[in-house]
């Protein structure tokens, strides 16, 4: 009888599984190394990061350049009052004119009408006036009273031949006493840069220069010798 009780104690304790003991860890497979993808990784911060000094660098990398403005006409140069200086990304390919060139640049023309808003590139100047073809430019000798007040650069007048009361009148228009029109759109092209300035009150007149129709110069020639014309500014003109 004791033999058979401890047959089925031992026969009791082998039925149930196999437990592990406390302290024991599963087995887990081993890890897989990818060094090709960690290159990769790698390889793509150095881009990212070379990009942005790239961009960094390029922001930083700009110049001081001349803008213009007011508009420039035809043969006429830049001044003090119708320039200013804005910063632009250098760029090899465009022929900037830096602010350091101002003084240079105002013994040049415009050889076309040149746009206020527009960046000053050196093709936009020459060492003479390129005028359309059947223009031409009169200068003037103005008195006080025979052109409006605060005409600049760029304005669209009328240019009349007026009566001479003051003076003895060369021309037999004078002595007609009528005022007739010599051309209805007349571009200034020059002013004095400063009225205030002793060049200016050295003297009653004042210098304007106009871009005409070539075939109305001599006349407003004619007229401005005799102290016969009259400067009207046109409405509509962007001023």
């Amino acid at each position: 009888m004791k033999i058979q009780e401890r047959t089925g104690a031992g026969a009791g304790r082998s039925a149930g599984p196999a437990q592990p003991s406390v302290g024991d860890r599963l087995p887990t497979a081993p890890r897989e190394r990818k060094p090709a993808l960690a290159a990769l990784a790698v390889l793509l911060i150095l881009l990212g990061a070379l990009g942005a000094t790239t961009l960094v660098l390029q922001a930083g990398k700009r110049i001081e350049v001349i803008k213009i403005t007011d508009e420039i006409p035809a043969g006429s140069s830049v001044n003090g009052s119708n320039v200013t200086s804005v910063m632009v990304a250098d760029d090899s390919s465009i022929h900037y004119v830096k602010w350091s060139q101002l003084e240079t640049l105002k013994k040049l023309k415009a050889v076309t009408t040149i746009p206020a808003g527009a960046v000053a590139v050196g093709e936009m100047f020459g060492s003479g006036s390129k005028l359309p073809a059947g223009k031409s430019t009169v200068g003037l000798a103005l008195k006080e009273g025979q052109y409006p007040s605060g005409i600049a650069v760029g304005d669209t007048v009328a240019a009349y031949r007026v009566s001479g009361s003051s003076s003895g009148g060369s021309s037999s228009s004078s002595s007609s006493g009528t005022d007739s029109l010599i051309t209805g759109d007349a571009k200034v092209s020059a002013v004095p840069e400063d009225k205030s300035g002793s060049d200016f009150t050295a003297s009653t007149n004042y210098a304007i220069t106009l871009t005409v129709d070539s075939d109305k110069a001599a006349e407003l020639a004619d007229a401005a010798s005799g102290g016969e014309v009259a400067l009207v500014l046109v409405p509509g003109n962007g001023n």
